[in-house]
């Protein structure tokens, strides 16, 4: 029986690593693919001609290709979604894990996580159909398509993400520190601002750098909601107008590219100057872990 046992479990083992290893190694082809196909761009135009270009104009003769508008447009719209949707989801993860009876939570998480399923396109079909003429006239713009449109929206698909991963992190706080605090004379507020949420802190920056990453990665609603114009947004004016993000760029512009033309390793060198965006956060993520980690620990 012991025999069976052990023989089960190192079957087990070793069917998760290969599966782990599996992973990994797509990830490494991927990567590889990625950065081999957007490096062929670099034998003809310079890295950082290609980074701070001012203009994108593929079509043009001779193409131009400057992905500065296409990147400051992606950090304006995710910068607006971040400041909209990180105050409102650990709010709400804060009212569902500590203020709301618990019949009422219940139900809120449920309807919560329903909101993470939804596809993006319904979103952006209804930014379009919704959001976009309200904005346009409220406003007074030419166009309701603006990078303003597409922070709303896409904070709004980043905040079931925000508060799902934040609402379990404030819920796995220890009772004895929030015990610990109202005995000591502390009000539930004090409680929930200077103890529960600095001790969940470490899950909470996981959740806004989930919900950034959510909001940079977006594509369908972005390139629906925001006009998709290269240029290179004004501030704070250029919040008003429309904007072209790198992910709406990769989806509307590759299926009419020769394949191995400059503008088709242009737009694998835009996939390649986002997966380095992505992978910065996922670091800057882990270094508030294990900073906040610290703290808490000690």
């Amino acid at each position: 029986m012991l025999i069976n046992t052990r023989s089960k479990e190192f079957a087990i083992e070793s069917i998760l690593l290969a599966v782990s290893a599996l992973a990994v190694v797509i990830l490494i082809l991927i990567s590889i693919f990625l950065f081999r196909e957007g490096a062929a761009l670099f034998k003809d135009i310079p890295f950082l001609d290609f980074l701070t270009g001012k203009n994108w104009h593929p079509t043009s003769v001779p193409p131009v290709f400057g992905l500065l508008p296409l990147l400051l447009g992606t950090l304006l719209v995710t910068a607006g979604a971040i400041v909209i949707a990180v105050p409102l989801g650990i709010a709400s993860a804060v009212f569902i894990s500590e203020i709301a009876p618990p019949n009422v939570a219940e139900i809120l998480k449920p309807i919560v996580e329903i909101l993470a399923g939804v596809p993006s396109v319904v979103y952006g079909f209804f930014g379009l159909v919704v959001l976009i003429p309200r904005l346009q006239q409220l406003l007074d713009l030419p166009t309701g398509q603006t990078a303003l449109a597409g922070s709303i929206m896409l904070g709004i698909m980043a905040l079931p993400t925000i508060i799902s991963i934040s609402e379990d992190a404030i819920s796995s706080v220890p009772d004895f520190l929030k015990e610990g605090s109202l005995a000591l004379g502390a009000t539930r507020w004090q409680t929930i601002y200077r103890v529960t949420v600095p001790a969940a802190l470490s899950g909470i920056s996981a959740a806004v750098m989930l919900g950034m990453g959510r909001a940079i990665g977006e594509t369908m609603t972005v390139m629906m909601v925001t006009g998709n114009a290269a240029v290179i947004p004004g501030f704070p004016g250029g919040i008003f107008a429309p904007v072209k993000t790198m992910t709406a760029t990769i989806a509307l512009e590759m299926g009419e590219v020769p394949q191995g033309s400059e503008h088709y390793h242009a737009l694998f060198a835009i996939g390649a100057v986002l997966f380095v965006i992505t992978l910065l956060i996922n670091l800057i993520a882990e270094a508030v872990k294990r900073k906040y980690r610290f703290k808490v620990g000690s």
